[in-house]
């Protein structure tokens, strides 16, 4: 897998229209493929999402725009093996650590689109994430890690900065996360404010410490490849 990294200070991202022959070019087997995701799920929601369909790294700024589209045309682009040039899903993600240097990921439910893996909070851009005609990333990132693990903001020191890593498909923009608690302790607290969440969206928070296996199947590798530099770092 091919995986750039880049390391950015600032996101530019408007939302402009696009006409993406993608959804029309492949239909018959979007569809398909979404009827047998979403049966037997009552939770699995064809809502509106933002993709990205231009973006590029120029010095220290990423820009890019940005259009809407179904998720079930999202989820087919990523799964089915179809190219659509300069089309990713661009999305930030939460990279939390806790004290002791560990690193805290979510399990994702049974009854998501990729129950088992295990992932930084994060979310696709929707139409909540728009402020003013630009998608707000920075705020996506904090709101999704409070959706998800319960923490509030005050619970957790966010960075500057982001740690851009562009695939064929992705660019995961990671915002670096600190909470003042060792990763054991950080985990209890987590699991315990994610009983009264009003979505359970994840199963559990897993434990990365340094020494882990890369290859682990629950893990997308640009997760992997991102922690595994952030460890020999320090």
């Amino acid at each position: 897998m091919s995986i750039t990294f880049h390391e950015i200070d600032t996101i530019e991202a408007v939302v402009e229209p696009f006409d993406w022959a993608f959804p029309r070019a492949h239909a018959a087997e979007i569809e398909a493929y979404w009827d047998r995701m979403a049966a037997g799920k009552p939770g699995f929601f064809n809502g509106t999402v933002l993709i990205q369909h231009r973006g590029a790294v120029e010095g220290r700024v990423f820009r890019a725009g940005y259009s809407t589209t179904e998720y079930k045309h999202f989820l087919g682009f990523l799964r089915l093996g179809h190219e659509s040039p300069g089309v990713r899903n661009g999305f930030g993600m939460a990279a939390l650590r806790a004290a002791d240097g560990a690193f805290l990921l979510g399990q994702m439910g049974p009854h998501t689109a990729n129950a088992g893996m295990i992932y930084f909070a994060a979310g696709t851009p929707d139409l909540g994430d728009i402020k003013d005609g630009t998608v707000d990333l920075a705020g996506s990132v904090v709101r999704e890690m409070c959706e998800e693990t319960g923490l509030t903001e005050a619970d957790v020191r966010i960075g500057q900065g982001w740690t851009c890593l562009l695939l064929d498909k992705r660019a995961a923009f990671m915002r670096p996360v600190t909470i003042p608690l060792a990763a054991e302790d950080a985990r209890t607290l987590m699991l315990e404010r994610m009983k009264s969440l009003h979505e359970d969206e994840l199963s559990d928070i897993v434990i990365i410490r340094p020494g882990f296996d890369p290859d682990d199947k629950r893990m997308p590798e640009f997760m992997a490849r991102y922690m595994a530099r952030e460890f020999a770092r320090g």
